[in-house]
């Protein structure tokens, strides 16, 4: 029985780390697209409340589980697909850091900006193509972890 439970919780994690990233990504893209800071600041402000509520516990947890799992279960560390798997948690780890920094120094240049009552800097601009791009490595790489963990390929 708590195979199960922890089995439940690291699918869990897993789907809340897809479901937060996609949600953020969405309202951002929205928020950017109507410049309007006060709208931006919002999103923004909201984006790092979501990453600090949702992702960390979930990026804390997925590995964790994923060891007890391991440990319990028919699944063992040699796997190849495993291995990849934790590349690619890595790989898409590393990216979560970096955009929420970049989320961070946003939402601190909108709020400067709508105190100042002026437009955000050109700093911003570049930021968000940045985390845009962050985003780009690392939807793929989520998204690779969840067909490795339902197909478990058996890989060379």
């Amino acid at each position: 029985m708590v195979f199960l439970w922890l089995k439940w919780v690291h699918v869990l994690s897993a789907v809340v780390l897809l479901g937060t990233g996609i949600g953020i990504a969405f309202f951002m893209f929205r928020a950017n697209a109507t410049k309007e800071i006060g709208i931006i600041r919002f999103a923004l402000k909201n984006a790092v409340l979501a990453d600090l509520i949702f992702t960390v516990p979930a990026i804390g947890l997925i590995p964790i589980t994923g060891h007890f799992l391991m440990q319990m279960g028919p699944v063992s560390i040699k796997e190849r697909w495993i291995h990849f798997s934790f590349t690619l948690f890595l790989v898409a780890g590393l990216c979560w850091v970096a955009a929420f920094y970049l989320q961070w120094r946003m939402r601190r240049l909108a709020e400067e900006a709508k105190k100042k009552e002026t437009e955000l800097p050109p700093v911003y601009r570049k930021y968000e193509r940045f985390w845009f791009g962050l985003g780009v490595i690392a939807f793929p790489a989520v998204l690779g972890i969840f067909f490795l963990m339902v197909f478990k390929p058996s890989i060379g």
